[in-house]
């Protein structure tokens, strides 16, 4: 047990940048966060943080450390939760990450369902378009929509989504329905810039964000490529309508990533119980 509170120590002050600060999360003081600090430094034989007297910063191998230190005091919780109580209520603080568009549409409507039917729960939800590393961010679950290549994190599929193109009404009885992807060439095309900043081609719009090049299409300026679930809505509506559908074209899975160990937290399960509910009556 001493072993893993010095582990936590460490964690903490890494996490903290402050040994002060550390000391008063753990109900510490300073002095001993530094012997227990020191004292793992030296039983490593490594220098983990590099301290001056402003600031306290992780060394190379310190943020190696730190990585494993975190999978495996995650994977020791999640035994320690599977024994004390496999079925016990949620409770605590719940980080999920999931892509911008796919978090405010399918996500968030789970999260406020869990936070409905269990009041000792909290929920950080972060809703970014990048890659999120779950142990370095502290992250319980990450939505993921890609092929996802093999790693240590589990990984469950919940769904998946195919990418579709569309138009609006106004702009097909304008300008023709493509029934071709050549025929796309005598079309105006709304692209959005990949990841580097760059347009993958030639296109009369060009938008850094896919919310502003589906409503350019919703107004008539011309065909988009997007995954399923990003026009659902509209395509439901009636504002756009989907051309050039390709059934055989692969689809990419949804899928939850969480740390090995972690899926018998109660926090974890009753998320990845709720999502797997509430994608099965979604249209994506």
């Amino acid at each position: 047990m001493d072993r893993l509170r010095t582990l936590r120590t460490f964690i903490c002050v890494a996490e903290q940048a402050s040994f002060a600060e550390a000391g008063r999360r753990l109900g510490l003081s300073p002095t001993t966060v530094t012997r227990t600090i020191a004292g793992l430094e030296a039983s490593l034989g490594v220098q983990l943080l590099r301290r001056t007297t402003r600031s306290v910063r992780l060394t190379e191998e310190g943020a190696l450390f730190l990585a494993r230190c975190r999978a495996g005091l995650a994977e020791i919780d999640g035994a320690v939760e599977s024994v004390r109580g496999a079925r016990s209520a949620p409770r605590g603080t719940l980080t999920v990450t999931a892509p911008v568009m796919f978090g405010r549409l399918h996500v968030q409507p789970v999260v406020v369902e869990l936070l409905r039917q269990y009041p000792d729960l909290q929920v950080r939800l972060l809703l970014l378009d990048r890659v999120v590393s779950l142990v370095e961010e502290g992250v319980d679950v990450a939505v993921r929509i890609a092929e996802l290549p093999d790693s240590s994190l589990h990984m469950l599929r919940v769904g998946e989504v195919r990418r579709v193109m569309s138009a609006s009404p106004s702009y097909l009885a304008a300008r023709g329905r493509p029934t071709t992807r050549a025929d796309l060439r005598d079309h105006d095309v709304i692209r959005v810039e990949d990841e580097v900043g760059r347009s993958a081609g030639p296109a009369r719009l060009t938008v850094n964000h896919m919310d502003a090049a589906i409503a350019a299409a919703v107004a008539g300026l011309g065909v988009v490529s997007s995954l399923s679930y990003q026009v659902a809505e509209d395509v439901a509506a009636g504002r756009l309508e989907t051309i050039l559908s390709d059934d055989t074209a692969p689809a990419l899975p949804i899928s939850l990533l969480f740390q090995s160990g972690r899926r018998d937290h109660p926090n974890v399960r009753a998320f990845i119980d709720a999502a797997r509910q509430h994608l099965q009556g979604v249209s994506l």
